[in-house]
């Protein structure tokens, strides 16, 4: 059976190792361009691509996926099965192409989170659980029918860096038993059973931008709690800090406590006591653990208060 992989990150490459550890042909990596990153705009390869010129697999790095060389080479290749883990969104002409079709792993327990971001947004919303789907691609984005999921417990202080780890692995695995199973029903020429997701249950993860990244200290401090822990290390929570007759500046916000009671500080105002750096939000003090202030390295919050002294009425705003 011959698998073209497709996908882009990190979170793609135990899915590639699993099935080549497995022994499973993969025909061709099809991953995102090289493109320059960083201040210095140093060319970057893909997480991808990096472990496939490891392991000296066939790569192809398409502009276009609309492309008639990239659809003529794809052709060529006459794969039986595609894929797809963390990549773009796929034209039929190539979800369609192969002869058992194109089935990709998504971050959540579909239809919840579909869309670009389900790791961040599972944890920003205060769930208990996320997990692991794979499914059969058809024309809208993250609806095809399900073939397996797979549940992971969301800890109450896990970040996304924490779930993306434990999902990155359980992947791999539900990816390898995904390949194992389509491959026995093509032997035994009999059709999968699969699970049509539910629309009343669906939900959504769109993309992260400035606005559901930045802090509003109005909200309930559980609230903004999870969303530290859920924008976490990457690409960060953030607030702007506001000092009488300085200018003001970001910092991020990377890890936090949360502390609930009533009180009547206005939202946002900074303290620090006993070597802890704290803002009032809405229902109780939001505990700072770890920050980077703007153009600085991060650091524990208790190091950063060696250096920084607090002047009456400093906010976030």
């Amino acid at each position: 059976m011959r698998i073209v992989f497709m996908g882009t990150p990190e979170f793609a490459v135990a899915s590639l190792d699993i099935l080549l550890e497995n022994k499973y042909e993969i025909a061709a990596v099809i991953t995102a361009p090289d493109k320059p990153a960083g201040r210095g705009k140093i060319v970057q390869e893909s997480a991808v691509k990096k472990y496939a010129v490891g392991k000296g697999l066939k790569i192809l790095q398409p502009l276009n996926l609309k492309s008639e060389g990239f659809i003529s080479e794809l052709k060529n290749i006459k794969a039986d099965l595609q894929i797809v883990v963390a990549f773009r969104m796929l034209p039929e002409v190539v979800w369609n192409m192969p002869r058992l079709g194109t089935y990709n792993l998504h971050a959540s327990l579909l239809p919840a989170y579909r869309g670009a971001a389900p790791i961040n947004w599972a944890i920003m919303n205060g769930e208990s659980e996320s997990g692991i789907t794979t499914f059969k691609l058809k024309h809208e984005i993250d609806s095809g029918n399900i073939l397996f999921q797979e549940k992971v417990t969301i800890e109450s202080e896990d970040c996304a860096g924490d779930l993306h780890d434990k999902l990155m692995n359980k992947g791999a695995e539900l990816i390898l038993r995904t390949v194992q199973e389509i491959e026995r029903a093509d032997k035994e020429k009999r059709e999968l059973t699969f699970i049509a997701q539910s629309d009343h249950l669906i939900s959504h993860a769109p993309k992260l931008n400035r606005d559901n990244c930045r802090i509003n200290w109005d909200q309930p401090v559980k609230k903004i709690h999870d969303q530290i822990r859920g924008l976490s290390p990457f690409p960060s929570a953030y607030t702007v800090f506001h000092s009488e007759g300085k200018a003001d500046s970001e910092w991020k916000i990377l890890k936090s406590a949360a502390h609930v009671f009533s009180h009547s500080e206005t939202n946002g105002l900074l303290l620090t006591e006993n070597n802890t750096l704290k803002v009032f939000a809405s229902g109780g003090v939001l505990e700072i653990l770890e920050l980077q202030q703007q153009g600085k390295k991060r650091m524990p919050a208790m190091e950063f208060l060696k250096g920084f002294r607090l002047g009456k009425g400093d906010r976030f705003l």
